[in-house]
């Protein structure tokens, strides 16, 4: 018995240690457009930590600036909220619209000032960019997506982060990109993956209008779309940046938002390829965009009784085709069709909604009073969503409860 003890100690160790995180996204601003302060990002932490029958404990957020929201480089103030909250960054620097990302370094560093390690250890991965190589592609252009960013000149940023940080607490930390399946698998932006230490997808079947984007074809969709990016990414790590499917708004071709559409996209995406078994923000918490008609949230008002039932089935514990290992994750659009749709729902509007200073916001490069939502929810106010929080999944009892299981089942 002993024995079996320890080796479903061992095992939960793993999980601990696996850096599978489990979250949410959180833009900079609320869906009126106003700032969000400590206050409002605390409020955000603390009902993902407590949602009702959640698969884990969602103690992660990603964001999409360091910039506070309507300032030039003031730290975001999700920061000290992290700290009072014990919750994990992964954290995000705008890049489009700007031909410098100086103010994201000045705000970071100022946070790191302040804060040190009690910041620096919160940190578990960097994202120079979101969907910046969609934006600026084919199809980011002809759909009016905003500015994007050419690879050459986002390596560029990423080598300028990392000189900015090479001597401070966070020298060591995971470099990544995040951007769309289409843009992951073009060969001209191979030079980005050469850059990175792990890949971050934006995948919504929803919007993959002519695909049969019903929510009955939504796990093959995704599929496709991971399978993608898994071919390119090499031994790189692939992190699931964004995805869900709305409670609520328009329907989209063949995709329909509902709550009971919600919830099977829980559970056939989340649960059964996802959750434990690859570093995953859900989008989204709460609705937090202004101008979007759909809404992907998984709760109203912050309430910590979510939209829809989160307890996974037991079938959620099986490894799938997609992944069993945080060394391979993701989802991303099908084609530049698919393209299009996924990732206006996720980087175009979520930058916006997060970043309103110079470097943060794809609309100025050095005004903090001018919003990308001005230029970016233009074009994606019909596909867009801006983020929530996140949480890590490493130390949830949903993974430790898989492996305890697989551990008892061998004696």
């Amino acid at each position: 018995m002993q024995s079996k003890i320890l080796s479903v100690t061992a095992l939960i160790a793993g999980v601990s240690a696996s850096g599978n995180y489990l979250g949410f996204n959180s833009g900079a601003t609320n869906a009126d457009n106003t700032a969000k302060f400590q206050a409002d990002f605390e409020k955000e932490m603390t009902t993902a930590q407590n949602l009702n029958g959640a698969p884990g404990k969602f103690n992660a957020v990603r964001l999409y600036t360091n910039i506070q929201a309507y300032s030039t480089s003031d730290p975001i103030q999700a920061f000290p909220a992290a700290i009072s909250t014990d919750s994990s960054l992964l954290l995000g620097i705008w890049t489009s619209g700007t031909t410098s990302i100086q103010n994201e370094i000045n705000a970071l560093k100022a946070a790191l000032d302040t804060h040190g390690s009690d910041l620096a250890d919160r940190v578990i991965g960097i994202s120079i960019g979101s969907e910046d190589l969609y934006r600026n592609s084919i199809q980011g252009v002809s759909s009016s997506a905003g500015p994007g960013v050419n690879p050459d000149d986002l390596v560029a940023f990423i080598k300028d982060f990392k000189s900015a940080f090479a001597d401070t607490l966070l020298k060591d930390v995971a470099i990544g990109h995040v951007d769309t399946s289409d843009a992951w698998a073009n060969g001209t932006n191979s030079a980005v993956i050469d850059a990175v230490d792990w890949l971050g997808i934006d995948e919504y079947p929803y919007y993959e209008t002519g695909h049969g984007n019903k929510i009955e074809n939504a796990a093959s969709l995704f599929e496709t779309a991971y399978s993608a990016v898994e071919k390119v990414a090499g031994s790189k790590k692939i992190w699931v940046t964004e995805t869900g499917w709305p409670y609520k708004g328009d329907t989209w071709d063949e995709a329909v938002a509902s709550v009971a559409n919600a919830k099977t996209y829980w559970d056939d995406i989340g649960c059964s390829k996802l959750f434990g078994k690859v570093p995953t923000f859900w989008y989204n918490l709460v609705q937090d965009s202004a101008t979007n008609t759909m809404s992907f949230a998984i709760t109203e008002d912050l309430s910590t009784t979510p939209l829809f039932n989160l307890t996974c089935p037991a079938k959620s514990t099986k490894s799938t085709s997609t992944s069993a290992s945080a060394s391979s994750t993701a989802a991303s659009s099908k084609s530049s069709g698919l393209e299009t749709a996924s990732s206006k729902a996720s980087g175009t509007e979520t930058a916006s909604s997060s970043a309103a200073t110079a470097t943060g916001s794809s609309s100025s490069s050095g005004s903090s009073g001018t919003t990308s939502e001005d230029v970016t929810k233009a074009s994606s106010s019909k596909v867009a969503a801006s983020g929530a929080s996140a949480a890590q999944l490493g130390s949830s009892a949903f993974a430790a409860i898989a492996f305890v299981a697989a551990a008892f089942a061998l004696f």
